[in-house]
């Protein structure tokens, strides 16, 4: 028999404000998504088709 874990949904509380963890792992995901769009736009040839940087802030 498969025993699964009862993981908490809440992260951390600090006092009425809960955090919970999908809400962590949307955070993480939309800084991901600045980082290496960042990282890619400064590539050359990523560059040279017109991209820039705020290009990509507006995507968001």
């Amino acid at each position: 028999m498969l025993i699964h874990p009862m993981p908490n949904p809440v992260a951390f509380s600090l006092g009425p404000l809960s955090v919970r963890w999908y809400g962590l792992m949307y955070l993480l995901a939309f800084a991901q998504f600045i980082a290496l769009g960042r990282l890619r736009i400064r590539q050359p040839h990523i560059a040279a088709d017109g991209w820039k940087k705020e290009d990509l802030d507006d995507m968001l």
